[in-house]
Order: C-alpha cells, then sequence, then structure tokens
C-alpha cells in the first residue's frame, strides 16, 4: 500500500527527475531540455496519474484492473493512467513508475537506471 509520500519518494528516486507543481498537481518529469512529465499527483494525492504507451496501459489495465485504468477521455487513449495509491504494493509502484519514466525520458538516459 503506497502513501503519498511513498509514491514521491519512488519516483525521485529515478534518475533526473524532479518534483514540480503542474496546473492543481505536482509533476514528476525528467530534469532535461524539454523536461518531459511521466507522472502526477492531485492535492488529494488518493491516486497518480502516469504516462504509459498504450500498450503498456493495456497490459497493466487488464493484469490489475483495482490498481490502474485509463484516465477519461484523450489523455487516457493516449496513455495517461490513473494508478490507485492506496491499494499497490511497492514492487508494483516501482515498475509502474519505470515504465512512465521511460516514455519520457530520452533512451540515452536509460543507462542511468541500477
Amino acid at each position: 500500500m503506497a502513501s503519498a509520500e511513498g509514491f514521491r519518494r519512488a519516483a525521485l528516486n529515478l534518475p533526473k527527475t524532479v518534483e514540480k507543481p503542474h496546473f492543481d498537481r505536482t509533476s514528476f518529469r525528467i530534469d532535461a531540455p524539454k523536461g518531459k512529465i511521466f507522472a502526477t499527483m492531485p492535492s488529494d494525492a488518493e491516486t497518480a496519474n502516469l504516462k504509459l504507451m498504450p500498450d503498456q496501459q493495456d497490459m497493466l489495465c487488464q493484469a490489475e484492473p483495482k490498481l490502474f485504468s485509463p484516465v477519461p477521455g484523450k489523455w487516457g487513449e493516449s496513455g495517461w493512467t490513473v494508478l490507485q495509491l492506496g491499494a499497490i504494493d511497492a514492487v508494483t509502484l516501482e515498475s509502474a513508475l519505470t515504465m512512465a519514466w521511460k516514455t519520457a525520458a530520452p533512451t540515452k538516459l536509460w543507462s542511468l537506471l541500477s
């Protein structure tokens, strides 16, 4: 079971990740030119959104429908996925965040993952 703070720590543990405000949310993005966002968390901190590839989103939503669902509308069609923080374990959270990070990070940074 992940808390907002656990999500924050896991996201910031990924290489070259910075936390910045994004409208009414907290965003986690790659600290590189164009700084792409790979995750956001609303102030209620019950959920988070991850930027995944549509095939990754489909796999996670089918495998763990209580944990993952597409964001409604066009955002979800492009891979943005809702994650239920209160129900996810640390290993699944880390794996999903790493997938999202790779979606945003230039491939030259992938070697920074431990």
